[in-house]
C-alpha cells in the first residue's frame, strides 16, 4: 500500500516577476542620511546592528508573491523567509518596541507564531480597504474562481518584555509575594479600594497594567514594608527600584486619533502620490508602494518626537520620509539597487 508522505516546507521560487526599470550608470552612494534619516542599500540583516534601538518597525517585505528578487512564491516558506529578521528584531527591541507588520492576510497568517515565538504579542489586524478603483474592472472572476482582493493588512504587534524570565505582569505579582507583604496591602500602598489586587497584581485575563504613579507607590510601600532580607524590591539590577519615569519606558505608546478604527478606508495610490517608473508618465515604479497618510497614522500613534523608526525593506522608503516629516530618527535598507536609487532621490527631492 502506498503512503502518502507528509507535506513538509522546502525551498522554492525566489525569482521576482521582473522590474519595469533599471538605472543605468548607477553611481550613488550605498548610504544616505538627511534630516536623522539613515538609508542603506543592502541586506538589513547586515545593518541592524548599526541601527539605534528601534521604538517602531515598520515591517513591508515579503509577501509571498513574488514581487520581487528574493520574495517567495507562495505563503509556505514565508515564516522561514522572515524568521532571521524576526530573531534580529527580538534582540534588538525594548519594551517599548511597537511592530506594524504589512503582509497579505494568508502572509501573514503563516508568520503569526513565528513572530510569538521571538517574543512578540499580538494586538490586532487593521485592514488597509483600496476600494474598488485597486482592481479597476480587470479582474476575471471566472478564472481566479474567487472575489477580488482589494485589501492587505498591517497588523499590530507589541514586544512582549521579560524581567528575569518573567513576564511584567508575573514579574509584578512574583516582587509583591516575595516582600512577604499581604495582597490586600497593595491595595493601601495605591490608596484605592481593591484595584491593585484586582488588576495590578492579577494572574489572569483581568490584569491591568500600573500606571507610572501606582507602580512608584507599590514599590516604595514594599521596599519600606517588605522583609529587609529582600530588598530592593521592584528591581532589575539588585541595586536599586526602578523609578516611575523607568517604568514608563517598560510599555509601548499607542495614542489613537479620533475616529479612527482597525478598517482604513483609503483609495490605492495614483496620480502624483505613485512613484513611477523613470521617464514614465503612467507606469509605477513599485508593486507595494505605502501611502504616507497611512505611514503617518501608525508612527504617529506609537511613537513620539525624536523616537527611532526602523523600515527593514525599505521598497521606495515611504516609512522613513514619513518618520523624517513628522520629526523622528529612521533607519531603513533596501536590497535592490533600482528601488534604492529611486527611493532616495524621494529624499533629495525635498
Amino acid at each position: 500500500m502506498n503512503k502518502v508522505n507528509a507535506h513538509k516546507n522546502i525551498p522554492i521560487s525566489t525569482v521576482g516577476r521582473g522590474k519595469k526599470f533599471e538605472i543605468l550608470n548607477n553611481d550613488i552612494t550605498k548610504e544616505f542620511s538627511k534630516n536623522g534619516v539613515n538609508l542603506f542599500h543592502g541586506n538589513s540583516l547586515k545593518f541592524y546592528d548599526r541601527w539605534e534601538s528601534p521604538t517602531v518597525i515598520i515591517s513591508d517585505g515579503a509577501y509571498g508573491l513574488l514581487g520581487f528578487d528574493g520574495d517567495t512564491s507562495d505563503h509556505l516558506s514565508i515564516a522561514d523567509w522572515y524568521e532571521p529578521h524576526i530573531a534580529a528584531w527580538s534582540k534588538l527591541a525594548s519594551p517599548r518596541t511597537t511592530l506594524w507588520f504589512w503582509n497579505s492576510e494568508i502572509g501573514w497568517a503563516s508568520t503569526h507564531s513565528m513572530l510569538e515565538k521571538y517574543g512578540w504579542k499580538y494586538i490586532n489586524t487593521n485592514i488597509w480597504n483600496k476600494g474598488k478603483g485597486h482592481i479597476a474592472g480587470n479582474v476575471n472572476t471566472a478564472k481566479i474562481k474567487r472575489f477580488p482582493v482589494v485589501t492587505e493588512v498591517c497588523v499590530h504587534y507589541v514586544f512582549d518584555p521579560k524581567i528575569n524570565g518573567y513576564t511584567l505582569q508575573d514579574w509584578l505579582f512574583h516582587e509583591w509575594k516575595r516582600s512577604g507583604l499581604k495582597m490586600k496591602e497593595a491595595n493601601k500602598a495605591c490608596g484605592v479600594a481593591n484595584v491593585a489586587t484586582r488588576k495590578y497584581l492579577d494572574r489572569g485575563h483581568l490584569w491591568y497594567m500600573p500606571p507610572d504613579d501606582m507602580f512608584e507607590k507599590l514599590a516604595i510601600y514594599a521596599n519600606e514594608h517588605g522583609n529587609e532580607s529582600g530588598k530592593p524590591y521592584f528591581s532589575i539590577d539588585g541595586k536599586r527600584s526602578l523609578t516611575k519615569d523607568e517604568w514608563a519606558l517598560m510599555k509601548p505608546v499607542f495614542n489613537c486619533p479620533m475616529g479612527v478604527t482597525n478598517v482604513w478606508e483609503r483609495n490605492t495610490l495614483k496620480g502624483k502620490e505613485r512613484i513611477k517608473v523613470p521617464d514614465s508618465n503612467t507606469s509605477f515604479a513599485h508593486l507595494n508602494q505605502k501611502p504616507l497618510d497611512l505611514m503617518d497614522l501608525i508612527i504617529k500613534s506609537s511613537s513620539y518626537e525624536y523616537d527611532v523608526i526602523w523600515e527593514p525593506f525599505g521598497g521606495l522608503f515611504s516609512g522613513s520620509l514619513s518618520a523624517m516629516n513628522l520629526n523622528r530618527k529612521a533607519f531603513s535598507a533596501e536590497i535592490d539597487l533600482d528601488y534604492f536609487t529611486l527611493g532616495v532621490s524621494r529624499f533629495q527631492d525635498q
